[in-house]
């Protein structure tokens, strides 16, 4: 048998299915401490545990909480568990998970925990009272945090696979257990080779050992390696089922609209007129939203133009100029809450020089090529909820609720996600679908038109940074201060989404100036956060706050660098010798990328972030055409995300990661009137496209470090990158995204 490797795990460890993080809150003692699985076995399947089933084929069925929305992670979480297993990767096959609090993603509760504690610790009693339904409901996919929640476990789950397997073939050969090893599918001993399917029967029925016995990372060749994906070829053929695809028999369709932002309630519909289209099937009204039903989806989506529903709004009237007049009076004169300091900033700041510099980022668009859908049926008083949901427990809550059900009577099934970066953990057209099947009394499948999904999207924030820093003697920053207005999105969609679950008020939040605490060794530092009520909803995109917060930091940094007279690399690296991984790759991508220096004329900056657990550094180059527009020529990144477990797939994660922040800092966002966003469809946001797509080169750092995100690291130092290009191609600053050519700095 495999030696004990990094650490033996116990029996028990495993049944708790999650790690310790937890702990760190209220009551961890008051937690259940074990769970039965729930995960359903097909016939000839028998179940290990909660995360694996072995079929008498042979067959190795990985049982995975986390949503699979392109980033790859039904690849990278089963080569864990098969690395343990010792499997044949040719015989892995994925399932999504059931709800159930063995998957809760403890890692993303324990890191949001260390921000809303506070807030906790004075609900605590009633936090404790749902904790099974907390529990189940913190099946969420986000923040990066699918490899470093989850490998453990999936290890542990592996691990004991291999003891049991190990245990049965051990009974047929009558040697000790622990004598026998597994490879490629086998359990060996010796000339000895015995299929995972012959015994998988028997071994289901052996209890793990009191420790598990991990192996050492790599043994068998699957972790690690860049294994071909298991989501791509279905989705290559046209095989792959999205919730669009999801047929019911008696199904009928429907598309619904809501009101603007802010309180808006439904007026009025012309429903004769909408009778009169054909494919007709009726109408569902609610107090803030209408969705037309029909017996196809273009059908029902003609029924509701023709319905033209007119909405009522109370209260303010949300617009692009209310939107930045409260971000400005904030920043001016707001109250701010620090959330990080160290060090004497007022003495740092003593006397004269202190430099400043704002810098703003507008409403972010999500624009996932799947806008908001679920199919629902309801039978009797059972429901089903078909949907692509990055929260399947949220998800259920939300479907019970709006038609007053118990959520025990909910089955959700998680669908692939055609595209989320925190659009997908909201709900409203869950709810909104669960309400349809009631009152039509047939299944559903509803599905929000491109119009609806951009103009009620919830947007990354605006936010405004007022930077402000004391040069000392050779360039060193003695003191620094960020204040940042933003609004408090953390708090609002936890409130929006799980109500039933504490979550901070409505003052500042630490999320909201995430990543806004410098990479470099400053002695005196102070971050604020100063909330803002915009009048709109917004949400959870693609790297969060660290999106522009490094906007704001690496632009100023690049400024105080050339009032130095210091070379930009030069006087980010005198400022590193406590982050050394940073620094690697700040060295490896300038050589890479051939760094002129950053002179004037020459068209080249540089960015460098820490977030999630991982490190990059982009150096990009840009120039102006003759029409006076920003071309952005070529993107160069290294990363350093610790120990990968899918090299292909970091590699893709960091590509999608570039472009995505190319299409923040060049577009990617829309006006506001009367609480409507301007845009309607994806030729309103000035995306990048692959006539425009720079050339783009990425160099992953070979690292034995633990696991970092990577879904997200890449997105931050795109814009300052190329802001800080843009002004050594031209001397000008633009201090704003979109970028934009003769912009006011």
């Amino acid at each position: 048998m495999a030696g004990l490797g990094e650490r033996g795990v116990s029996r028990r460890t495993l049944l708790i299915g999650g790690g310790a993080g937890v702990g760190l809150l209220v009551a961890w003692g008051l937690w259940p401490r074990s769970y039965a699985p729930n995960v359903a076995a097909a016939p000839g399947e028998n179940l290990f545990n909660a995360f694996l089933k072995i079929g008498t084929d042979g067959h190795v069925s990985v049982v995975v909480p986390q949503a699979e929305m392109g980033q790859g992670v039904w690849t990278s979480l089963p080569q864990i568990l098969a690395e343990e297993l010792g499997a044949d990767w040719r015989t892995i096959a994925v399932e999504p998970a059931p709800i159930s609090p063995l998957y809760a993603n403890d890692f993303l509760i324990a890191e949001s925990a260390r921000q809303a504690l506070p807030s906790l610790l004075q609900d605590a009693g009633a936090w404790v009272a749902r904790q099974v339904a907390i529990r189940s409901a913190l099946m969420i996919t986000g923040g990066s945090s699918s490899i470093r929640g989850f490998e453990q476990r999936f290890r542990e789950a592996g691990a004991a696979g291999r003891a049991l397997l190990c245990m049965a073939a051990a009974k047929r050969l009558d040697v000790d257990w622990q004598a026998c090893d597994t490879e490629a599918g086998f359990v060996v001993r010796g000339n000895d080779r015995l299929r995972f399917g012959e015994l998988a029967a028997e071994a289901a029925g052996f209890t793990p050992p009191a420790m598990l016995p991990l192996r050492a990372i790599g043994t068998a060749q699957i972790s690690g390696q860049s294994v071909p994906r298991l989501d791509l070829p279905a989705k290559v053929d046209g095989s792959a089922r999205f919730t669009a695809d999801v047929r019911l028999p008696g199904m009928v369709y429907a598309s619904a609209m809501m009101g603007p932002a802010g309180d808006a309630t439904l007026d009025a519909i012309d429903e004769t007129a909408a009778r009169r289209r054909p494919g007709f099937v009726g109408v569902v009204r609610e107090p803030r939203w209408v969705a037309a039903v029909g017996q196809t989806w273009w059908a029902a989506d003609q029924a509701l133009k023709a319905l033209k529903p007119r909405f009522t709004i109370h209260g303010p009237v949300t617009d692009s100029a209310s939107i930045d007049k409260a971000l400005k009076t904030a920043l001016d004169a707001g109250e701010a809450t620090t959330m990080a300091a160290r060090g004497d900033l007022a003495a740092a700041f003593g006397g004269q020089g202190v430099l400043g510099a704002d810098y703003a980022v507008p409403l972010a668009v999500h624009a996932p090529m799947e806008p908001l859908t679920a199919t629902a049926r309801l039978t009797g008083d059972r429901l089903e909820i078909w949907a692509p949901t990055q929260a399947p427990g949220l998800a259920r809550a939300a479907a019970a609720k709006a038609i007053g059900i118990a959520e025990a009577q909910v089955t959700v099934y998680p669908m692939l996600i055609g595209g989320g970066f925190g659009r997908k953990v909201e709900v409203e057209a869950i709810g909104q679908a669960a309400v349809i099947a009631k009152r039509i009394g047939r299944p559903v499948q509803l599905l929000w038109s491109r119009a609806e999904e951009t103009m009620q999207d919830r947007f990354r924030p605006p936010a405004i940074g007022r930077m402000q820093a004391k040069l000392g003697p050779g360039g060193r920053l003695l003191g620094w201060r960020a204040r940042i207005a933003a609004p408090v999105t953390m708090g609002g969609m936890m409130r929006r989404i799980a109500p039933g679950i504490p979550s901070p008020g409505h003052g500042a939040e630490p999320s909201a100036v995430e990543g806004a605490v410098p990479p470099y060794d400053i002695g005196a530092l102070a971050v604020e956060h100063v909330p803002v009520d915009i009048g709109i909803g917004t949400g959870i995109w693609r790297s969060v706050a660290n999106s522009y917060t490094a906007f704001f930091t690496e632009c100023f940094v690049d400024e105080l660098a050339h009032r130095a007279g210091i070379e930009p690399l030069s006087f980010r690296m005198q400022m590193l010798n406590g982050n050394v991984r940073l620094a690697r790759c700040l060295t490896t991508v300038t050589a890479l990328g051939g760094w002129n220096g950053g002179e004037l004329g020459g068209g080249q900056g540089l960015a460098a972030h820490s977030c999630f657990g991982s490190h990059v550094a982009m150096m990009a180059e840009v120039h102006v055409d003759e029409g006076r527009q920003l071309v952005v020529d070529a993107i160069t990144a290294v990363v350093d995300c610790g120990r990968m477990i899918n090299p292909e797939i970091v590699r893709q994660q960091v590509e999608g990661g570039i472009l995505w922040g190319l299409a923040a800092t060049l577009g990617g966002t829309s006006g506001i009137t009367r609480g409507r966003p301007d845009a309607r469809n994806f030729d309103a946001l000035d995306l990048p496209i692959l006539a425009n797509t720079p050339e783009i080169a990425i160099e992953i750092v070979h690292s034995r470090e633990h696991p970092g995100g990577v879904g997200e690291i890449a997105v931050p130092p795109v814009a300052p990158a190329i802001a800080n290009a843009l002004f050594s191609a031209t001397g000008q600053r633009v201090r704003q995204l979109p970028l934009r050519i003769g912009a006011a700095a």
